[in-house]
């Protein structure tokens, strides 16, 4: 299923890097800026003309808005009061009557049942819509469709309620979006369904950024369609706490009620090294032994310290990730060997997260200084991530997927300082023509998933085209190593024969 979302607004630092109309990524050519407002780009004239008739409202608000900015990090609002501007300014582009804008007013409200933790950050965003429409009260939105202050609570209710996030075509978050069709799937933290946004090549961008609805697998009649809300890698507790905080419901999916002896998203290796696995303690339950041997975890205090250090350094390394690249890097190369160290496995939260932040920066650095030593180490980690995303979700999906891309891709690198090193072979990553192999292999299994998790009728997506890619150019590689070495080969028993016959 295919959808073009009512609106969709980019994250404030993604601006200047994607078309504001048909959210493509910045090509070699740059991007058109808005000469009035200086804040939306696009990729060219018909990107902006098709977009005016949403953005000739939202540039006065946004010059309104930067004028009256106390400082220019403030400069540009949120893209939820965007994404919000946007939804008023459609009801009074198409009719409040219009279907575009009944399908808005259907979207599920909590109004009547909001938790105490959304109050503040709801009143924050009314206060910010009413500045930025330039009204003064929520008295004055009766122009916008808005006939008193319920019905404000009740349009950000629906807003937060049923956003989706907008990605790129490898999945990176670069905005939000609203898709009352879409809005209508339900929550499960095991889904049978996924969305995303592939970029089909040959897609024309009149109809970007098209959001698809995939099934991971086959959905008999008469079962529901279901998505996740919520990143699945994530432990039962805190899923459970961005469920209750914004969408106000406790899951009560498979996932969340199967008994299992081990949560792989909470787990540690065995004190004994047997392979078996172990329950991560906990606060409350500090007693954890192995399902496999049996053996007792005893060091629970510091395993408990360097998870509580690793949740509080990944939420600095992320904050930090944009601002300060290389403290945001000193924190995961710091704390990943902590948390290894303590036995944390790695499908296991935050060693997880952490491993996938710290292969997102050592990649953006390679762009600037590449050694042989930086792309190893990135290897490493992308093999890291990749291994503990298969123990968490199913072949197919699409994060499963990009991972094992990324791998592979890194894989094929040039490798600027190649071992000579015969015990390299047995090291990872191997050197030369062993690395080769191992990357091609990677991205033939990332191909195959890749079909599954952006649709086969869409081959892989825009990501699936640069697999092909890659797996073609490797091919060519690989066999020019090959003839090579068939040659060489040749070439010494013909040496070895004349030698023989003198």
């Amino acid at each position: 299923m295919s959808v073009t979302p009512h609106v969709s607004v980019l994250s404030t630092q993604y601006l200047d890097q994607y078309c504001s109309s048909c959210a493509a990524p910045a090509t070699e050519r740059g991007l058109k800026r808005c000469p009035k407002c200086k804040t939306v780009y696009y990729c060219n004239q018909e990107c902006q003309n098709r977009d005016w008739a949403w953005h000739k409202r939202e540039c006065s608000a946004l010059q309104r808005w930067a004028a009256s900015a106390p400082s220019h990090e403030v400069s540009v609002p949120g893209d939820a009061v965007r994404c919000l501007g946007r939804i008023l300014w459609g009801w009074q582009k198409e009719g409040f009557d219009s279907e575009w804008a009944r399908e808005i007013r259907m979207m599920q409200s909590n109004r009547s049942s909001l938790p105490p933790s959304s109050f503040e950050s709801h009143t924050h965003l009314a206060h910010s819509l009413v500045r930025y429409l330039g009204v003064s009260s929520p008295g004055e939105l009766e122009p916008y469709g808005l006939n008193s202050a319920g019905d404000l609570v009740d349009l950000i209710s629906r807003f937060t309620t049923n956003t989706f996030t907008l990605t790129s075509f490898s999945l990176t978050p670069i905005g939000i979006c609203i898709s009352p069709t879409i809005a209508f799937a339900n929550h499960s933290c095991d889904p049978n369904a996924v969305i995303v946004f592939p970029r089909t090549p040959g897609s024309p961008a009149t109809m970007e950024p098209l959001l698809n609805l995939i099934a991971l697998r086959d959905i008999p009649p008469g079962k529901e369609v279901r998505i996740a809300y919520v990143d699945t890698t994530l432990p039962k507790h805190i899923r459970h706490k961005e469920l209750r905080e914004t969408y106000n419901f406790t899951c009560q999916c498979k996932a969340c009620t199967r008994q299992t002896a081990v949560d792989p998203r909470e787990s540690l290796w065995c004190p004994k090294s047997c392979g078996g696995t172990c329950p991560l303690p906990t606060e409350e339950n500090n007693i954890s032994s192995c399902t496999k041997c049996k053996a007792t975890v005893t060091n629970v205090d510091a395993i408990l310290d360097a998870v509580r250090v690793g949740q509080e350094a990944l939420e600095k390394a992320t904050s930090l990730q944009f601002k300060d690249p290389g403290k945001a890097q000193q924190f995961t190369t710091n704390i990943i060997p902590i948390l290894t160290s303590a036995g944390v496995t790695p499908s296991s939260y935050p060693l997880l997260a952490m491993t996938h932040l710290h292969q997102e920066l050592l990649i953006a650095a390679l762009h600037s200084s590449q050694s042989q030593e930086s792309l190893d180490e990135a290897i490493r980690t992308a093999a890291k991530y990749s291994v503990g995303l298969q123990g968490l979700l199913p072949k197919g999906h699409p994060v499963r997927a990009v991972a094992l891309g990324e791998l592979g891709k890194l894989l094929a690198v040039d490798e600027p300082a190649p071992s000579t090193d015969p015990a390299q072979a047995s090291k990872f990553p191997p050197s030369g023509p062993a690395r080769l192999k191992l990357a091609y292999e990677s991205l033939v299994r990332a191909h195959e998933e890749l079909l599954i998790g952006f649709g086969k009728p869409n081959q892989g997506g825009y990501i699936g085209k640069d697999v092909r890619e890659a797996i073609v150019r490797l091919e060519r590689e690989l066999g020019v190593w090959n003839t090579g070495i068939r040659n060489t080969l040749e070439d010494a028993m013909l040496a070895q024969r004349a030698s023989s016959s003198c």
